[in-house]
This record gives C-alpha cells, sequence and structure tokens, in this order.
C-alpha cells in the first residue's frame, strides 16, 4: 500500500491486564500500594547514605544509581496503569506512546548494565578488599555508571526512533498495559521484519552480554570464596553478593523471556504477566532485598530513625 492510503493513527487504547472490572478496583490498590513500597524503599537508599558517612562507598553509589532508575522506571509505566484501572477509557496519545517506549527501554537497558557493573564491583571488593577503594575510586565508579545510562539511552533511541517511523492506519487496541515495541509492530500496516530482527538481536546481544559478564563476575568470585579458609568470612562475603544475585535472576529471566520470542497473540499475553515482574515487583524487591540482607545499611536506617 502506498502511504498516501494510510490515515494515521493519533490515539492509541491500551487493552489494560485483561481481567474482569470487579476486579480491577482491588489490583489498583495492591498496584498502589507497591508502587507506594518502590518509592519509599528506594528514596530511603538515596537519601540515608548522605546522613551517613559509612556507606560513602562505590557499592552504594551503584545502588543510588540503581534506585534512581527504579523509580524512574516504574514511574514511566505505574502511575499510567493506575489511572487507566479506575477509567473507562484507556487512552494515550501516539507521541505519548512512543515517549513510554522510550524511557522504558532507556531505564530498563541501563537497570541491566548497571548489574553487570556492579558484579564486577562484588568481585573487586571480595577478590581485592585491600586496594578495593584504589580501583573503584569515584572517577571509575562514575564512569562505569556514566556508560550504563548511554549504552541504555541509545538502546532505547534505536527502537523509539524505528518504531515511531512506521505506519500505522488502525486498528489502534494495543494488547498490552502500556506502550512497548512488540505490541506497536503488530499494529503497523508496513513491513516490520528488519524492526523484529532489530529488536530481537539488540536486546539478545544487551541481554547475553551482560549476564556473559556478571556470571564472569561471579565465576571469578567464586574462585576466591573457595580460598576464604573461615566460615564466618565466607558467610560475610557471600551476603555481600547473594542480594544482587536473586535480583539479577529475576531481571534478567523476565528480559530474556519477553524480548527474545518472536511475536504472537498468545505470547503478548505471557509477556503482560511478565512485564509486572519487572515493572512492579522488581523495583519495589529490590532495596528490599538489599536492605534486609546488608548490616550496614541497617545499621544506618536504626541510626537515622534514631535521629529522627
Amino acid at each position: 500500500m502506498s502511504s498516501d492510503n494510510f490515515t494515521a493513527v493519533t490515539e492509541l487504547v491500551l487493552a489494560g491486564l485483561g481481567i474482569r472490572k470487579d476486579f480491577e478496583l482491588i489490583l489498583f490498590f495492591i498496584i498502589l500500594l507497591s508502587y507506594i513500597v518502590t518509592l519509599i524503599s528506594n528514596l530511603s537508599i538515596i537519601i540515608i547514605p548522605l546522613f551517613d558517612a559509612s556507606l560513602h562507598t562505590p557499592m552504594y553509589f551503584f545502588l543510588y544509581n540503581l534506585a534512581v532508575l527504579d523509580i524512574c522506571y516504574s514511574s514511566s509505566i505505574v502511575p499510567k496503569m493506575l489511572t487507566d484501572l479506575i477509567s473507562q477509557k484507556k487512552v494515550i496519545s501516539f507521541y505519548g506512546c512512543i515517549l513510554q517506549i522510550h524511557f522504558f527501554h532507556f531505564l530498563g537497558s541501563s537497570e541491566v548494565v548497571l548489574f553487570a557493573v556492579m558484579s564486577y564491583d562484588r568481585y573487586v571488593a571480595i577478590a581485592h578488599p585491600l586496594r578495593y577503594t584504589t580501583i573503584m575510586n569515584y572517577n571509575v565508579c562514575f564512569g562505569l555508571t556514566l556508560v550504563s545510562w548511554a549504552i541504555g539511552f541509545f538502546v532505547a533511541l534505536t527502537h523509539t526512533i524505528m518504531t515511531a517511523r512506521l505506519s500505522y492506519c488502525g486498528p489502534n487496541l494495543v494488547e498490552h498495559f502500556f506502550c512497548d515495541v512488540k505490541p506497536m509492530l503488530i499494529l503497523a500496516c508496513t513491513d516490520v521484519t528488519l524492526n523484529s530482527k532489530t529488536l530481537s538481536r539488540v536486546t539478545g546481544t544487551l541481554a547475553s552480554s551482560t549476564l556473559s559478564l556478571t556470571i564472569l563476575s561471579y565465576l571469578c568470585i567464586s574462585k576466591y570464596l573457595i580460598k576464604i579458609k573461615t566460615a564466618q568470612g565466607r558467610k560475610r562475603a557471600l551476603s555481600t553478593c547473594s542480594g544482587h544475585f536473586i535480583v539479577v535472576t529475576l531481571m534478567y529471566g523476565t528480559a530474556i523471556f519477553t524480548y527474545i520470542r518472536p511475536s504472537t497473540k498468545d505470547s503478548l499475553d505471557e509477556d503482560r504477566a511478565a512485564a509486572i515482574m519487572f515493572t512492579i515487583i522488581t523495583p519495589a524487591l529490590n532495596p528490599i532485598i538489599y536492605t534486609l540482607r546488608n548490616k550496614d545499611m541497617k545499621k544506618a536506617l536504626k541510626k537515622f530513625f534514631q535521629k529522627i
């Protein structure tokens, strides 16, 4: 078809979670509670180190960035989702949809790269404890974090431009509770082969490369764990890594499950379930996992509340 025959879509309708109307209000309060937990717990990771000099370490610098990413990541999806749960019309403008795609992939991709950086940080902390602060100085930490944000931005920019350049002539129903690349490709009136391949290859390369670096860091860590003779020392080293490993497993598992597979009607239904994990549950769990398993953070929290 020629582009002259297309009627440009200016407004899109979000299908939502595909649940019964009488459950939507219950789900609204559950998601609202999760979002409040996400904001409070991540803000605590941002604020508390400002009042405790003992937390001015590379690990908490990366946790600070992770908390910022989680707040922004969740906020790019959840507020609109909450509005839609109590609205009759679940609509979003075309440009609003493209903007949501960009921030979703920008923040999500940055977080994936940051996880690889954090695993390297844990390796240095365990393998070279005496030189840890020298190796992971401020310039190194800032540079690694900047690279994480930059990679995420350019990965998202690729998907955003390629999705925005497609022609959409109807229907305008997005089979998801937010705008993402895969459900948008189904609505396009033009050939999306290049877009599908780019999504799969770019996301696949990003996920596999960062996962490989994370696994490599943990293999190196395990080599040094064997050398630790005392059970207490081994337990302490493991405690610094276990929280990160849990979070990484949740994030990579859902990302690979969602974006490596081809788009079908059934796969989009499964994607909605997976998306709940990394947009609602994971951002709320991240700070809880890190803080509850961290003695330094628990001490800082206690001191902070005593001051208040």
